[in-house]
């Protein structure tokens, strides 16, 4: 008999989820964790009175009480959802730049958190649009049904025939590019970069992103609600913990793995950091494939996911600055939890400048206690201020520099927010700064890449199949599908229960072999 019948490699998002959803769905579960707290990007950290969230901005996926959505259904299941205070926000996000059509003009458009509202905003801006806006939106609401409920449906058929029946809008603008489907559907220029701002949170501009992502993104936001939870994403780690502990489950902090030790293509065991052997029937990593193939592997690097890795590329990493203000929002001048200052209509030129340290043309501002005062000491605000970054040109910093460009581009970072928010600097009380080296060493990942590999259509899930070339041996997280919380939660709770199934039938297995011995 194993020592477990599943072990768990890393408790960020996806790795909390499968463990929890393991173990009380009845399977022995080891959590292995390098850090000393869960969650990965899940997490809070404490600077002076200010608690700050790491990496959530909006969460997707929650719904209402009235209108539930996947999340809480999920949360239900894992035993949280009662333990967490789910804030509403009223705003998907306000975006601030330099008008194309009239160069005298600054745009500044807030979008609401209501499809209705959204289309009424959109064509009080933009009336000569009035139809394409219609249009637009209607299409990213079929696309969006048809890929949460029939294109599951449809893949697992694996017959063309049913695909085509049952999704045709997938078929005709599910994988185009994104950039794509905007020149088709609207002529403004402003517009067009109004409606595609969440391509930040992909991190790949609108003719790299297929468009069922992006349509996904703004119907989902807008129809379910965007939220966070009371005590930031690391109330929601915390949860799982609990949940999983209350269940029977094992956790071992400060303990990272170190081998995956496997047998004739089959998992074995793992070996932790500290030298102790934990014999399992599966594996799940939430760490990356590289990480896990090329390193914690007792064996060479399989075929198969050599081949999946070389096709790829890494995705982009962040700088970030979390900043404690000794004012409030309203003196701040924020009218949104999120907001978008962008200087260059051009999405291909701000990508080109994430790839080294020059000035951020691109810049995300999210004041958590917008919405939700609890989130920041009375009198005060906390801010995340970041722009999206690949980690290379940090990488290759003499070491001597680092420190004095770290602070040079926190200034340019502060410069380009001060454009629409100019009280920043003299109010500042706490400051933290994080570049993508900060979050290689915290989060563990090459590159410090915050989605995974980069979500561009190529990559889509239609095209990639699970790397298998291990029994045993599942990956969960950001690497196996769409960055973000909802998707990594849900390829946690998916990948957990797909093991179950396996663990029943192994079982089902031994007792007919038992059975036909007796």
């Amino acid at each position: 008999m194993t020592d477990f019948d599943a072990i768990v490699i890393g408790a960020g998002n996806a790795g909390l989820t499968a463990a929890t959803a393991l173990q009380r769905g009845g399977a022995r579960t080891l959590l292995l964790e390098r850090h000393n707290i869960p969650g990965g990007c899940a997490t809070s950290f404490i600077r002076g009175e200010f608690e700050f969230e790491v990496a959530l901005h909006q969460l997707s996926g929650m719904g209402t009480e009235k209108s539930p959505f996947i999340m809480r259904k999920i949360f239900t299941d894992l035993g949280i959802m009662d333990q967490l205070n789910v804030v509403e926000e009223r705003e998907l996000y306000r975006v601030v730049l330099p008008s194309i059509e009239n160069k005298d003009h600054e745009i500044d458009v807030t979008l609401p958190a209501n499809i209705k509202a959204l289309k009424k905003t959109l064509i009080a801006h933009y009336p000569d649009e009035s139809e394409n806006i219609e249009a637009y939106l209607t299409l990213c609401e079929k696309l969006s049904l048809e890929c949460f409920m029939m294109l599951p449906r449809a893949q697992k058929t694996g017959d063309q025939t049913v695909l085509e029946s049952t999704c045709p809008l997938y078929i005709q603008y599910g994988l185009t590019p994104s950039k794509d489907v905007l020149n088709e559907f609207f002529t403004n220029k402003d517009l067009k970069a109004v409606i595609a701002a969440y391509w930040c949170y992909i991190g790949l501009p609108p003719k790299d992103i297929p468009f069922c992502d992006l349509a996904v993104m703004i119907y989902a936001y807008a129809a379910f609600k965007p939220c966070h939870v009371q005590g930031g994403s690391q109330a929601i780690s915390s949860a799982l913990l609990e949940s999983f502990l209350a269940a029977g489950g094992k956790v071992l902090f400060n303990t990272g793995a170190e081998k995956i030790l496997s047998e004739d293509n089959q998992v074995k065991a793992v070996q932790t950091e500290h030298g102790d052997i934990f014999s399992c029937e599966h594996v799940i990593s939430n760490t990356s494939p590289l990480h896990t193939f090329n390193e914690l592997l007792d064996i060479p690097t399989p075929q198969q996911a050599s081949d999946d890795m070389k096709s790829r590329r890494l995705g982009t990493s962040a700088f970030v600055l979390y900043l404690g203000l000794d004012c409030t929002p309203e003196e701040l001048g924020v009218t949104a939890a999120s907001n978008f200052i962008i200087d260059d209509r051009d999405e291909e030129v701000a990508f080109e400048t994430m790839q080294g340290i020059v000035d951020p043309t691109h810049t995300m501002l999210t004041c958590y206690n917008h919405d939700d005062p609890t989130f920041a000491p009375p009198g005060k605000s906390s801010i995340s201020l970041l722009c999206l970054q690949y980690s290379q040109a940090w990488q290759d910093l003499p070491v001597e520099e680092y420190a004095q460009a770290k602070y040079d581009f926190a200034d340019k970072l502060i410069d380009h927010a001060e454009r629409v928010f100019p009280n920043i600097r003299k109010n500042i009380e706490e400051v933290e700064v994080a570049t993508p080296l900060t979050m290689m060493r915290y989060l563990n990942t090459p590159g410090g890449a915050i989605y995974g590999f980069q979500q561009n259509t190529q990559d889509a899930a239609m095209f990639r199949e699970r790397i298998n070339a291990i029994q045993g041996l599942h990956m969960a997280g950001s690497w196996n599908g769409m960055g973000g919380f909802q998707p990594t939660y849900m390829i946690g709770e998916s990948t957990a229960r797909a093991v179950l199934k396996k663990l029943k039938n192994t079982q089902s297995e031994i007792k007919q072999q038992e059975l036909s011995h007796a």
